[in-house]
């Protein structure tokens, strides 16, 4: 069984000892993650201020018609990005996380995903977040279930991006059973040093906080992966204990 100590105690171990790449990974990776999303709200007093509640009728169905363009194309471009470009870094990115527990990873790792299998990762990862939206629009409980049932994809794909997605999510959903509890536990376990980076303006979540959390992730996914099925893998790399990280052997 895992725990939450040993897992944050090889977090640390790993990013210290690869502190600068992992850093940077972990921008892209937070990056990637959230995708540039954002909202935007106007009261009354903007629309009055704009000119736009003074509108004839003519001219705001017009006005209303150009922004319902101007807004779908955007969701489009915002969805192919995501869908080509930032959910295959989020699988390199969990890759060189993954790579990490087994031997210093490179940046390279980045990249792994354009180059192995790409249009089954973008399917596959794509799904991933479809079938999370489509639960989460029956109520936010089942949407969120859902969204820790399927945690563990971007890191099969990283191991296995030829999987089918069946596959990939059978692996995940039997890997999380009975641990969706424990991961959202661990996840909560962060809100702190969260908090504390907001506060240091994000420089604390750039330099530690992320690093440290997206390693800890995948130990987790290490952890599950070797207690549902045994036996590192990670293409054949040799497993590395972090007290040899730590001692700088290898």
């Amino acid at each position: 069984m895992w725990t939450r100590a040993v897992l944050k105690d090889n977090a640390k171990k790993f990013f210290k000892f690869n502190y600068w790449k992992m850093v940077l990974v972990s921008l892209v990776l937070a990056i990637a993650t959230v995708g540039g999303s954002g909202s935007s709200t106007s009261t009354q007093e903007d629309l009055e201020s704009s000119g736009i509640a003074y509108m004839p009728p003519e001219e705001l169905l017009q006005f209303v018609l150009g922004f319902l363009i101007a807004f779908t194309f955007v969701m489009v471009a915002a969805l192919v990005i995501s869908t080509f470009l930032l959910n295959p870094l989020i699988v390199g990115a969990q890759r060189f996380f993954v790579v990490s527990h087994y031997r210093k990873a490179e940046l390279g790792e980045l990249g792994f995903a354009f180059s192995n299998r790409y249009m089954n990762i973008v399917k596959v990862m794509f799904l991933r977040n479809m079938y999370t939206f489509f639960w989460t629009l029956l109520f936010i409980i089942p949407g969120l279930i859902k969204a820790y049932e399927y945690r563990m994809i971007p890191y099969i794909l990283a191991e296995n991006p030829g999987i089918s997605s069946k596959e990939a999510f059978a692996m995940s959903k039997q890997m999380m059973d009975g641990n969706k509890w424990e991961a959202f536990v661990l996840d909560l376990s962060f809100f702190g040093w969260l908090l504390l980076g907001t506060l240091t303006c994000g420089l604390l979540l750039v330099f530690y906080v992320y690093p440290y959390i997206f390693m800890t992730d995948a130990e987790l996914y290490v952890a599950l992966k070797e207690i549902t099925y045994g036996g590192p893998s990670v293409n054949n790399y040799s497993y590395q204990n972090p007290d040899q990280f730590r001692n700088g052997s290898w």
